[in-house]
């Protein structure tokens, strides 16, 4: 090619380039040596010029496609209403927590100044039929755990604490006259709740091992014993006590108050784990507890299994969230990081990777979607929710280990989130249930035999 034929085809390509971005160039660069390499270039420099030039233009062109872990678009069988309550608590988990998770989480602190805001979404209890609470489905409970654990599983234990456990113990167990004078005010967080099953020699037992003992002394019920990692305990208004009745052998739940002579709330320290969530060592010392606070309809470890059953299902979607931030985490993260002149989610591996994890998470939503969906039409087991919790909490380790991977080193730091997924991971992975203790409830459901110890 001439050297006519050169500047010709030189001069062509900088008329399709914006005029500003032009002048802004050569403050940069002296155009006029530019012009004059351009012109000793030889025809295969030249066509590897223009092919490099185009590649770039392309480059700046190619839409990405949008950051999202519902990969088989579950919202789309949400109904308008629905969607725009999940849209709701999004909007308010990105806003509102997720700039603060990162710095509370490290301090191990809680955010109290987040509770009158949650008070104003009007969402705690919303499966609850009365007594204020929205009466919505199952299925929208666990949307909204998977929205909370997706911006910070700490702020979603401390939601699912109160709204499930607590609420849920009076709704399922309490009298009439209990629901209606703690239930609204819970509903609007004007009452904390917390839950005392564990113990500190006693987990996983604690159907038939239970050391808190109870006894009736005229119109009260003394209660002595210990509870051991109870979420939301610090600074509780009341706290559900499951204790064993020292006469009758059976396990009773009480509403234990703040003020109860006897009760001591003490915070645990050192967690790698929920470090937002401020769990407590509870000691009862001869604690008085009246009649009229004695869940009225607990009268057996089965009671408190009914609570345990309700509530596990919204633990999976739990486990569901915190993968889902991983993920959307990493995955934002790989377009933007750049090695060899390329983001490295063009790479083989690292797409292998994202793969695995959004195959993980999308079974793990349309596991727990149909669960809800038993959830609310009252078909739901204890195995049908031992069964999720075993499977995400399971799946959730893996999505969060191949998010950190793929960060490389930077997958260690709070600032990129996924760290702080990794440990809170591990606490799914326990709570509610062990993975072998839910493994033999689903074992038992398929084999015929049941494998507890006896």
């Amino acid at each position: 090619m001439s050297l006519f034929g050169k500047v010709k085809n030189t001069i062509g390509l900088l008329k399709s380039v914006d005029l500003e971005a032009l002048n802004k160039l050569s403050q940069k660069v002296d155009l006029s040596k530019v012009m004059s390499a351009v012109g000793n270039l030889d025809d295969r420099q030249l066509q590897g010029l223009m092919k490099m030039l185009n590649s770039q233009a392309k480059k700046g062109q190619h839409k990405l496609p949008p950051i999202d872990g519902d990969f088989y678009n579950l919202a789309q069988k949400l109904t308008p209403e629905e969607r725009e309550i999940q849209m709701k608590m999004r909007n308010f988990m990105e806003d509102e927590v997720k700039p603060i998770a990162n710095d509370f989480w490290n301090r191990a602190e809680f955010p109290h100044e987040i509770i009158p805001k949650f008070a104003e979404l009007n969402l705690a209890g919303i499966a609850y039929k009365g007594y204020g609470c929205p009466g919505q489905s199952f299925l929208l409970e666990g949307i909204l755990a998977m929205e909370l654990a997706r911006v910070d599983v700490s702020i979603s234990t401390f939601f699912g604490v109160h709204s499930g456990l607590a609420m849920g113990s009076i709704y399922l167990c309490g009298s009439e006259e209990q629901k209606q004078e703690w239930l609204p005010k819970m509903q609007k967080f004007e009452k904390i709740g917390a839950f005392g099953l564990t113990e500190p020699e006693v987990g996983s037992g604690a159907a038939g091992g239970l050391g808190t003992s109870c006894k009736k002394v005229g119109d009260e019920w003394i209660l002595n014993g210990e509870k051991k990692w109870i979420g939301n305990a610090t600074f509780s208004d009341i706290t559900i006590i499951w204790a064993r009745d020292e006469d009758s052998g059976s396990v009773k739940g009480f509403i234990v108050r703040k003020e109860n002579p006897g009760f001591h709330a003490e915070k645990m320290k050192d967690k790698m784990a929920l470090r937002t969530v401020q769990n407590a060592l509870i000691t009862l010392t001869d604690c008085r507890v009246p009649e009229s606070d004695r869940l009225q309809n607990a009268n057996s470890f089965k009671d408190t299994a009914k609570v345990l059953q309700m509530t596990r299902a919204s633990v999976a979607w739990q486990a569901v969230g915190c993968a889902r931030g991983a993920y959307e985490a990493a995955l934002k993260y790989t377009k933007k990081r750049e090695q060899f002149g390329r983001p490295i989610a063009s790479f083989q591996l690292i797409q292998n990777h994202l793969v695995e994890m959004i195959s993980n998470l999308t079974a793990m939503q349309t596991l727990c979607f149909r669960l809800s969906e038993m959830q609310d039409g009252g078909q739901l087991t204890d195995e049908h929710a031992s069964l999720a919790k075993v499977f995400c909490s399971m799946r959730t380790r893996d999505v969060v280990s191949r998010a950190r991977e793929v960060m490389g080193g930077n997958g260690i730091l709070l600032e990129y989130d996924v760290a702080r997924f990794v440990a809170d991971a591990e606490a799914i992975y326990s709570y509610e249930g062990t993975k072998e203790i839910n493994s033999l409830i689903v074992g038992r459901a398929i084999t015929g035999y049941s494998a507890f110890v006896s």
